[in-house]
Protein backbone atom coordinates (compact mmCIF):
# COMPACT_ATOMS: atom_id res chain seq x y z
CA UNK A 1 0.00 0.00 0.00
CA UNK A 2 1.23 3.23 -0.50
CA UNK A 3 0.71 5.83 2.53
CA UNK A 4 0.61 9.38 1.94
CA UNK A 5 0.78 11.99 4.94
CA UNK A 6 0.44 15.77 4.42
CA UNK A 7 -0.16 18.90 6.58
CA UNK A 8 1.43 22.05 7.22
CA UNK A 9 4.42 22.84 8.84
CA UNK A 10 4.36 22.18 12.61
CA UNK A 11 1.34 19.90 12.14
CA UNK A 12 3.06 16.78 13.03
CA UNK A 13 3.31 14.96 9.27
CA UNK A 14 7.23 13.46 9.66
CA UNK A 15 6.79 12.08 13.46
CA UNK A 16 3.80 10.39 12.34
CA UNK A 17 5.41 9.04 9.09
CA UNK A 18 8.34 7.82 10.86
CA UNK A 19 6.37 5.94 13.74
CA UNK A 20 4.20 4.21 10.95
CA UNK A 21 7.52 3.03 8.43
CA UNK A 22 8.82 1.98 11.86
CA UNK A 23 5.68 0.55 12.51
CA UNK A 24 5.19 -1.56 9.51
CA UNK A 25 9.06 -1.74 8.44
CA UNK A 26 8.30 0.19 5.24
CA UNK A 27 10.55 3.03 3.48
CA UNK A 28 9.64 6.80 3.74
CA UNK A 29 10.11 9.73 1.71
CA UNK A 30 9.98 13.12 3.04
CA UNK A 31 9.79 16.19 0.50
CA UNK A 32 10.53 18.70 3.50
CA UNK A 33 13.65 17.23 4.66
CA UNK A 34 15.07 16.47 1.22
CA UNK A 35 13.88 20.74 0.97
CA UNK A 36 15.69 21.28 4.54
CA UNK A 37 18.67 19.71 2.80
CA UNK A 38 18.98 21.42 -0.60
CA UNK A 39 18.72 24.82 1.62
CA UNK A 40 21.44 23.66 3.92
CA UNK A 41 23.64 22.90 1.13
CA UNK A 42 23.21 26.08 -0.31
CA UNK A 43 23.46 27.73 3.23
CA UNK A 44 20.56 29.27 2.94
CA UNK A 45 17.39 29.48 5.64
CA UNK A 46 14.13 28.14 4.62
CA UNK A 47 12.90 31.36 3.80
CA UNK A 48 15.17 31.92 1.78
CA UNK A 49 15.42 28.58 0.27
CA UNK A 50 11.23 29.31 -0.46
CA UNK A 51 11.97 32.55 -2.03
CA UNK A 52 14.53 31.16 -4.44
CA UNK A 53 12.32 27.91 -5.04
CA UNK A 54 9.48 30.85 -6.25
CA UNK A 55 11.47 32.22 -8.85
CA UNK A 56 13.08 28.59 -9.73
CA UNK A 57 10.26 26.08 -10.10
CA UNK A 58 12.43 23.43 -11.11
CA UNK A 59 13.43 22.95 -7.00
CA UNK A 60 9.66 21.74 -6.52
CA UNK A 61 9.48 19.90 -9.61
CA UNK A 62 12.52 18.12 -8.99
CA UNK A 63 11.53 17.29 -5.72
CA UNK A 64 8.19 15.73 -6.44
CA UNK A 65 9.50 14.25 -9.42
CA UNK A 66 11.10 11.96 -7.44
CA UNK A 67 8.59 11.48 -5.41
CA UNK A 68 6.38 10.16 -8.41
CA UNK A 69 9.25 7.96 -9.26
CA UNK A 70 9.95 6.48 -6.22
CA UNK A 71 5.83 5.84 -5.57
CA UNK A 72 5.66 4.19 -8.89
CA UNK A 73 8.44 1.76 -8.47
CA UNK A 74 7.42 0.71 -4.38
CA UNK A 75 4.43 -0.93 -3.17
CA UNK A 76 4.31 -0.71 0.29
CA UNK A 77 5.94 3.05 1.02
CA UNK A 78 5.15 6.31 2.69
CA UNK A 79 5.20 9.58 1.17
CA UNK A 80 5.62 12.19 3.61
CA UNK A 81 5.21 16.49 2.31
CA UNK A 82 2.92 18.92 1.63
CA UNK A 83 1.82 17.71 -2.04
CA UNK A 84 2.26 13.80 -1.97
CA UNK A 85 -1.30 13.39 -2.17
CA UNK A 86 -1.68 15.26 -4.73
CA UNK A 87 1.56 13.72 -6.77
CA UNK A 88 -0.29 10.18 -6.57
CA UNK A 89 -3.35 8.87 -7.82
CA UNK A 90 -3.41 5.27 -5.64
CA UNK A 91 -3.04 4.35 -1.95
CA UNK A 92 -4.35 5.93 1.04
CA UNK A 93 -4.34 10.08 1.82
CA UNK A 94 -4.12 11.23 5.11
CA UNK A 95 -3.98 14.96 6.00
CA UNK A 96 -2.58 16.50 9.59
CA UNK A 97 -3.83 19.85 10.86
CA UNK A 98 -3.56 21.65 13.91
CA UNK A 99 -4.55 25.72 14.59
CA UNK A 100 -1.67 28.03 13.20
CA UNK A 101 -0.20 29.63 16.74
CA UNK A 102 0.02 25.45 18.13
CA UNK A 103 2.00 24.82 14.89
CA UNK A 104 4.28 27.35 15.08
CA UNK A 105 5.07 26.75 19.24
CA UNK A 106 6.29 23.48 17.70
CA UNK A 107 8.46 24.95 15.27
CA UNK A 108 9.70 27.49 17.40
CA UNK A 109 10.44 24.40 19.70
CA UNK A 110 11.89 22.03 17.56
CA UNK A 111 14.59 24.72 16.13
CA UNK A 112 14.94 26.00 19.69
CA UNK A 113 13.97 29.84 18.36
CA UNK A 114 11.94 32.61 19.59
CA UNK A 115 8.47 32.12 18.64
CA UNK A 116 8.29 35.30 17.00
CA UNK A 117 10.79 34.68 14.77
CA UNK A 118 9.16 31.28 13.78
CA UNK A 119 6.15 32.72 13.76
CA UNK A 120 7.01 35.34 11.00
CA UNK A 121 9.23 33.00 9.41
CA UNK A 122 6.05 30.73 9.31
CA UNK A 123 3.59 32.84 7.70
CA UNK A 124 6.22 33.81 4.96
CA UNK A 125 7.12 29.90 4.23
CA UNK A 126 3.38 29.16 3.53
CA UNK A 127 2.38 32.11 1.63
CA UNK A 128 5.41 31.36 -0.52
CA UNK A 129 4.09 27.83 -0.56
CA UNK A 130 0.80 28.51 -1.34
CA UNK A 131 2.13 30.71 -4.29
CA UNK A 132 4.48 28.29 -5.43
CA UNK A 133 1.87 25.45 -5.23
CA UNK A 134 -0.74 27.31 -7.13
CA UNK A 135 1.97 28.98 -9.72
CA UNK A 136 3.58 25.26 -10.80
CA UNK A 137 0.70 23.04 -10.43
CA UNK A 138 -2.34 24.98 -10.28
CA UNK A 139 -2.98 23.48 -6.54
CA UNK A 140 -4.66 25.47 -3.89
CA UNK A 141 -3.46 23.63 -0.49
CA UNK A 142 -6.37 24.66 1.63
CA UNK A 143 -8.30 22.64 -0.40
CA UNK A 144 -8.49 19.36 1.84
CA UNK A 145 -11.08 17.19 -0.85
CA UNK A 146 -8.59 14.55 -2.16
CA UNK A 147 -7.72 13.47 1.63
CA UNK A 148 -9.41 10.16 2.84
CA UNK A 149 -8.42 11.10 6.18
CA UNK A 150 -8.32 14.24 8.39
CA UNK A 151 -7.11 14.28 11.45
CA UNK A 152 -5.91 17.32 14.42
CA UNK A 153 -3.15 16.93 15.88
CA UNK A 154 -3.92 19.10 18.49
CA UNK A 155 -6.78 16.91 19.41
CA UNK A 156 -4.53 13.48 19.43
CA UNK A 157 -0.82 13.21 19.99
CA UNK A 158 1.50 11.29 17.37
CA UNK A 159 1.28 8.06 18.99
CA UNK A 160 -2.69 8.45 18.81
CA UNK A 161 -2.55 9.52 15.20
CA UNK A 162 -0.47 6.81 14.44
CA UNK A 163 -2.97 4.60 15.83
CA UNK A 164 -5.78 5.81 14.06
CA UNK A 165 -3.80 5.98 10.91
CA UNK A 166 -2.69 2.19 11.61
CA UNK A 167 -6.27 0.82 12.04
CA UNK A 168 -7.38 2.45 8.63
CA UNK A 169 -4.48 0.82 7.02
CA UNK A 170 -5.19 -2.66 8.86
CA UNK A 171 -9.17 -2.45 7.43
CA UNK A 172 -7.71 -1.83 3.87
CA UNK A 173 -5.09 -4.71 4.54
CA UNK A 174 -2.61 -2.36 3.41
CA UNK A 175 1.32 -3.21 3.92
CA UNK A 176 0.68 -6.64 4.23
CA UNK A 177 -1.91 -6.71 6.97
CA UNK A 178 -4.19 -9.33 7.63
Amino acid sequence: MLLTISGLPGSGTTTVAKLLAEHYSVGMVSAGEVFRRLAEERALTLAEFGALAESDPSIDLDIDKRQKEIANISDNLILEGRLTGHMVDEGLKVWIKAPFNVRVKRIADRENAPFDVMLDGTIKREASESIRYKGIYGIDISDLSIYDIIIDSNRWDQYEISKIIATSIDVLDGFGCH
